[in-house]
């Protein structure tokens, strides 16, 4: 097992990216740009976690780190953007926000 895959912030964006991908699945025609920034998203934080845990100077990790925070927060905003706009329901957007809470944390 890689020393990233060990940490609690990564199994949770793993779970967040498996959410969103079954939720992009799901998004009724014309709204392809917000599925696919909510895919982008998502994806960033799985690979900036993993990034900064192999990074080897605090200032680095950090980096990656804050970026990963960074599109959490874009992911937060592309749910409430979809359930605003009644492409998703209550329940899938509270599973979504609960895994980036510990993402974010």
């Amino acid at each position: 097992m890689m020393s990233h895959e060990r940490l609690d912030v990564y199994q949770c964006a793993v779970q967040f990216l498996a959410l969103a991908r079954r939720i992009v699945r799901a998004f009724p025609r014309g709204y392809a740009d917000l599925a696919d920034q909510l895919a982008r998203a998502a994806r960033s934080v799985v690979l900036n976690v993993a990034e900064g845990a192999g990074k080897t100077t605090a200032a680095h990790r950090a980096r990656y780190f804050a970026d990963a925070r960074g599109s959490a927060m874009d992911s937060a905003a592309c749910l409430d953007v979809a359930h605003i706009e009644q492409i998703i329901a209550a329940e899938p957007l509270a599973q979504g926000k609960q895994l980036l809470e510990r993402i974010i944390g």
